[in-house]
């Protein structure tokens, strides 16, 4: 199939080794930080915040939270051009939504008199929370709808990426306790340029089960 979705999902793959020469330029990361911002969440919930990690300062911080374990990771933390740590918040509350029910009023979405109708949704927070308000399974999971929709806006934009589902959250929690303001990080997505001699995998061929096996039509 010739098609410009499937040329950027044929041409993703997760980098194993970064060019530290080379950074995103800043027209880029407006785009992926806009495209960052517009991903679909469950009611429009947006329980998440996206901590970019830029600077060298803030890059040895990250490379810290390597210090016990998953240090296969570390080494794309100074080489990558750009970190974005997922964070999501384990306590959404209506306090939380109503920012998000007020932005609508704001943006026309929702009528002002219609205020109070809109939090009918919140129903499926309260079906994912715990006796002790916290919904963090459900809340993370949304992290990840902003991750795949990050992945395909790099796969256009030729940039590589590598997703780490190993990081320590734990130390990520304390070393960047002041940004995360009570939100948990999961998840964090190196952005950047393979190196053309070092990453083994920019070579390899695509490789996924045939279509037939993983999909149905009713």
């Amino acid at each position: 199939m010739t098609h410009p979705i499937i040329a950027d999902l044929e041409s993703r793959y997760t980098a194993k080794r970064y060019d530290a020469s080379k950074r995103i330029p800043q027209a880029d990361l407006d785009v992926i930080y806009q495209a960052m911002n517009l991903s679909a969440s469950s009611i429009n919930s947006q329980p998440w915040k996206f901590i970019v990690i830029e600077s060298d300062e803030a890059k040895q911080r990250m490379h810290d939270t390597f210090a016990n374990k998953f240090q296969f990771n570390q080494p794309h933390i100074k080489a990558a051009s750009h970190i974005v740590l997922f964070a999501h918040n384990p306590k959404y509350s209506r306090e939380d939504y109503a920012k998000v029910v007020d932005k609508g009023i704001v943006d026309g979405r929702t009528a002002p008199e219609n205020r109070e109708q809109a939090f009918g949704a919140f129903a499926f927070v309260d079906l994912n929370t715990d006796e002790n308000g916290n919904n963090a399974t459900w809340t993370k999971a949304q992290t990840y709808l902003a991750l795949g929709n990050t992945l395909h806006v790099l796969a256009r934009l030729g940039i590589d990426s590598t997703t780490m589902e190993g990081v320590d959250s734990e130390l990520i929690g304390e070393i960047f306790k002041d940004e995360l303001d009570g939100y948990e990080c999961g998840v964090a997505l190196a952005m950047g340029y393979h190196h053309s001699a070092e990453d083994y995998n920019a070579a390899l061929p695509k490789s996924r089960l045939p279509i037939a096996q993983v999909l149905q039509v009713l």
